[in-house]
């Protein structure tokens, strides 16, 4: 068992928390609030922390001393239990919308016989809360990365995997992702209509445009027009669609910013658009290839994907480029591409250009005000995640600040996700440490009007404090 080291009560608020084994239930409505968080009330650290210097339980320095992190998952304590875990736990979704909203966290497995595993948060029991749902290797599934909730209440996850004669680079569905009760019951569904790529990150707009990457130095940028945007499911909406590339400045270049336009890469339905689409030897498309015969702009290794919303409705999507050490972000209203975040930009902690210190960028991730997170893909002892300030929203931050600091051996932080129910609890996994033991870590932020309870031995049961989300 693992345990929190401070437990807050949450006045006006549903809370549930286990003292002794037994369920306490602190009846209070879920109401509305407004979108506030405690995540940006911090100091940037300086530094790294040393790597092994924490318990891989606790693995983060965090730049609030006040705040909480907690285990609760790990792998060792799966395999233990039966089940079926190849571990590398990638990125994290929560069911968002639909029954018990924000219950769930779900999130593949980035190995050679890739799986998925959802945590219940309302499970009180660490031993039972985390199942596997899509048994490792199911349909060849390899690589697990990509992690993404879809606007009629299903799970979506990818293969960071594809080359030349690669059978990979797919897309996937799990169309019963809360009602599943394990590998047995559970339905996943390759969604063909997506060409081949190297996929990370995924993303939907207002208008329920479909956002992803080819993770490759001189990878682009797609989106998916479905024919049926407002499908109530996948089979409706991957049933015809069109897919394009991201050109900036005419494209046929490498890390451009400016005027963005989309060159499709597939015909209105998804099929070969001649003189563009290059087909596999199954029929399908090789995005990579095609983008290219579009002369689709390069980045160098696109990684994670993420939305904004500004007050005004604006969209702004964001996107890491782990081999220039850079985070682009492409206005969707005005069709500006900038350079969010790159050496240039000032580090908080020392009042001067971040230089080499942020490295490797890899995830990505966005509080309840907006606020934007870059994960490292590095090794504990390095491995950092950043603050970003943008103050005016014009999609150029103005500097960066070290918001946290991993130092589990051999691993890396991934999959940071805030919670959209309580802007105050964020999750994120420790992947492939050393240990092989790999963890998803809660981290909370004590709220103004809560105290803490210094409690040893307290269970943790994770879900206090649900919100309903503002729309």
């Amino acid at each position: 068992m693992y345990y929190f080291q401070e437990i807050h009560i949450f006045k006006k608020k549903t809370l549930a928390f286990l003292v002794s084994g037994a369920l306490i239930t602190m009846a209070g409505t879920m109401q509305a609030s407004a979108a506030s968080t405690g995540f940006d009330n911090f100091t940037a650290l300086p530094s790294n922390i040393a790597a092994g210097s924490l318990p891989e339980s606790s693995p983060f320095q965090l730049a609030n001393p006040s705040w909480t992190q907690v285990s609760i998952a790990n792998r060792t304590n799966q395999l233990s239990q039966g089940q079926a875990n190849s571990g590398n736990w990638d990125m994290i979704a929560a069911n968002e919308t639909g029954t018990d909203a924000g219950r769930y966290l779900f999130m593949p497995f980035e190995t050679g016989d890739a799986g998925v595993q959802r945590i219940d948060l309302l499970n009180p029991d660490y031993n039972t809360r985390t199942v596997t749902l899509v048994a490792p290797g199911t349909q060849g599934f390899v690589a697990g990365d990509a992690s993404l909730w879809t606007p009629w209440g299903s799970y979506l996850t990818a293969e960071e995997s594809w080359g030349a004669g690669s059978t990979k680079g797919r897309l996937f569905e799990l169309t019963n992702p809360v009602t599943a009760t394990g590998t047995g019951d559970s339905n996943f569904v390759q969604r063909s209509v997506i060409p081949h790529v190297s996929h990370e990150g995924l993303a939907f707009d207002k208008d329920n445009s479909m956002y992803f990457i080819d993770e490759f130095n001189g990878g682009s940028i797609y989106k998916y027009v479905s024919a049926n945007p407002n499908a109530t499911n996948g089979d409706d909406y991957f049933a015809t669609g069109q897919t394009f590339a991201m050109q900036v400045n005419g494209g046929g270049n490498d890390n451009a910013t400016g005027a963005i336009t989309w060159a499709p890469i597939t015909d209105a339905n998804g099929g070969a658009l001649a003189g563009v689409s290059v087909l596999n030897s199954d029929g399908s498309i090789d995005g990579r290839l095609s983008a290219d015969n579009a002369l689709g702009t390069n980045y160098q290794r696109p990684e994670d994907l993420e939305i904004k919303t500004l007050d005004n409705g604006d969209q702004i999507l964001f996107a890491a480029t782990t081999t220039t050490d850079e985070v682009y972000s492409f206005n969707l209203a005005s069709n500006t591409a900038s350079l969010f975040v790159n050496a240039s930009t000032i580090d908080q902690a020392t009042g001067l250009a971040v230089g080499d210190v942020l490295n490797n960028p890899d995830n990505l991730a966005i509080d309840a005000e907006g606020n934007m997170y870059i994960i490292e893909d590095q090794p504990g002892g390095q491995a950092d995640i950043w603050f970003a300030t943008d103050a005016n929203n014009d999609g150029v931050a103005e500097s960066v600040g070290r918001w946290a600091s991993m130092s589990t051996d051999g691993a890396e932080p991934t999959g940071l996700y805030f919670d959209k129910f309580n802007p105050n609890v964020a999750y994120v996994n420790v992947q492939h440490p050393s240990s092989g033991d790999d963890r998803t870590i809660m981290i909370a932020v004590p709220e103004p009007e809560t105290y803490a309870m210094l409690l040893a031995g307290l269970g943790l049961i994770g879900f206090s404090a649900r919100r309903r989300k503002i729309r």
